[in-house]
């Protein structure tokens, strides 16, 4: 029997279970669930319940959370939390190596029957709690707990506080935590939450959700890709699911800044350019490239060309800096396959180089140039995202040795070992056949100003699923949407003589009634910006339109999202 009727079976026999609890007038209530809590800190989660290898799962405590209003604080909106009862606990190393797993389940005693999942970020390695807004939330959006979610979180098996500072990939050195950060980790954790949902709640979840961007991107396509039978419901933002590729890729763009640095000070040059060249292609000159697909081939950087091609100060480019950002606009080759038979990484799409995020800016300055150029060892002060996470990881996770000199690495020369970490981190699998057969709902979103990884490997990977799945399958179980100016995180844009980029959205309920309800999510989801405390006045408001799709500009007030049409490039 396998995976996918077995989980059938087990969810048949717990929703009989529930019912006849309801009958027998024996399904706890939130009184009743508020004084077991204290209870499950003596639950013994059984050894079967795990169905990955792994070490003893113990519950650490459990305590009851009392209900806490809204507050506004030194500037600061702190949401309202339900009572719930806080669980936490450690899933134990196979390997006395290794560390344990970390994680924290929160149990609402007003239970929606629901359960998400979140997702963590960067190289994980610290606790996520499933107590924090969603990515890209407004600030007036409920906490998933406070809509009666389960909500639970993880460290991903290893706590980065014990590494060295600037070495993110150290952890990768250790056979089990790498498995655990790649995918074990997240199903390890979802069985004990089911096992400790079924024990407090008598019952196991109606529906699973997963939901993470970034790294929390990847694992929640892993999930789909690897358990396809343990959720119901992903969304997936800004996925690094081509791991293997974009860490090779950030090694490519950083090795040649050594000898020729692209200042810091030039990316508004380049930012000026490709603004010029595109902005205007939406209907508007507002500062946002909202038309990033038609972008692309109307940028040239050859007329900011230095005289003779030497560096000559921030009004010019050299040769040497042309040549990195040819390279960076171009695709990454393998010179041999990866997994699910990839060979190249996409190239960076043009536009927004110079967010203007503020003290956070996830903007070129901070991904590729740094504010100095890449040291050996990484500055971890000054060097950009790039350089410390791809030489930590090619060290780490490839050379498996924290002195290699990255700066001579050839893929080649490793590549078993390339071939064997794309195989454990790279989530491009486009079967999802027994996702789909499930009734398992996607919801990706991409970020078309995303200075981190490439937004076209998210649009690739959806190419990919209706290559494989076919038109219909996908159209009945994936939606994609692309946010044009918003950065990797997210984050807000000025845009010009008007107020910031709406890059808000709630994705979660529309998952929640696509698999709940069979209702679809349409066309064009609305994306706006709020003001950080209450009242929380609504500034500005855009459609964020499914791919292909852009919002071009059809008049009226440009703060409006009726004031905008989603049309193909």
């Amino acid at each position: 029997m396998n995976q996918l009727n077995i989980w059938a079976l087990l969810r048949a026999g717990f929703a009989l279970l529930a019912l006849t609890l309801s009958a027998c007038g024996s399904a706890p209530t939130a009184d009743k669930l508020a004084g077991s809590c204290a209870d499950l800190a003596r639950h013994a989660i059984a050894p079967g319940a795990i169905a990955l290898p792994s070490g003893k799962a113990l519950i650490t405590s459990a305590v009851l959370v009392q209900a806490s209003a809204a507050t506004v604080g030194g500037g600061a909106f702190t949401p309202a939390l339900p009572q719930f009862c806080k669980v936490s606990g450690t899933i134990a190393s196979r390997d006395p190596a290794a560390q344990a797993i970390n994680f924290q389940l929160n149990l609402p005693t007003a239970w929606n029957g629901k359960a998400v999942q979140y997702g963590g970020g960067g190289f994980n390695g610290v606790l996520i709690t499933g107590l924090t807004p969603l990515r890209d939330a407004a600030p007036d959006d409920a906490l998933p707990i406070a809509r009666g979610y389960a909500t639970f979180g993880q460290d991903s098996g290893h706590q980065s506080s014990v590494f060295p500072a600037g070495e993110p990939g150290a952890f990768a050195m250790n056979d089990e935590m790498l498995e655990n950060f790649a995918f074990a980790s997240y199903k390890k954790v979802k069985d004990v939450a089911v096992d400790v949902m079924g024990a407090y709640y008598a019952r196991a979840p109606q529906h699973m959700y997963y939901f993470g961007g970034s790294e929390g991107g990847r694992e929640g396509l892993t999930m789909a890709q690897r358990f396809p039978a343990d959720y119901d419901g992903i969304v997936s933002v800004v996925p690094v699911i081509n791991w293997t590729g974009l860490f090779h890729a950030f090694v490519r763009n950083q090795v040649p800044q050594q000898k020729d640095w692209l200042q810091a000070g030039k990316v508004a040059l380049i930012a000026k350019a490709t603004s010029e060249a595109c902005d205007a292609l939406d209907g508007l000159a507002d500062g946002v490239v909202n038309n990033y697909m038609g972008c692309q081939a109307r940028v040239d950087l050859q007329p900011l060309r230095c005289p003779d091609g030497n560096d000559a100060g921030t009004h010019c480019l050299s040769d040497a800096e042309l040549r990195l950002m040819r390279a960076v606009h171009s695709p990454y080759v393998f010179p041999f396959t990866i997994a699910n038979g990839l060979t190249t990484y996409p190239q960076w799409l043009y536009g927004h180089e110079d967010s203007l995020d503020g003290p956070s800016a996830v903007s070129m300055v901070r991904w590729v140039t740094g504010s100095a150029a890449p040291a050996v060892p990484p500055d971890a002060a000054r060097n950009s995202t790039q350089w410390i996470y791809g030489s930590s990881w090619i060290r780490y996770g490839i050379a498996r040795d924290k002195n290699y000199d990255v700066r001579h690495y050839r893929p080649e020369d490793f590549r078993d070992r390339v071939q064997a970490t794309s195989a454990l981190m790279d989530s491009t699998n486009p079967d999802l056949s027994a996702f789909f057969a499930r009734g398992g709902k996607l919801i990706l979103r991409e970020n078309a100003g995303d200075r981190a990884q490439s937004a076209l490997m998210g649009i690739q990977y959806h190419d990919a699923l209706v290559a494989r799945m076919g038109a219909a399958a996908t159209e009945r179980s994936v939606r994609l949407y692309v946010s044009p100016g918003s950065t990797h995180s997210g984050n807000s844009r000025a845009v010009a003589g008007g107020p910031a980029l709406p890059t808000m959205v709630d994705l979660l309920g529309p998952l929640d009634r696509w698999v709940s309800a069979g209702d679809a999510p349409p066309n064009a989801l609305v994306q706006v910006v709020k003001a950080p405390l209450p009242p929380f006045a609504m500034q500005a408001s855009r459609p964020m339109c499914r791919y292909p799709g852009y919002p071009h500009y059809i008049g009226g007030d440009r703060a409006q999202a009726s004031s905008y049409e989603c049309r193909h490039p």
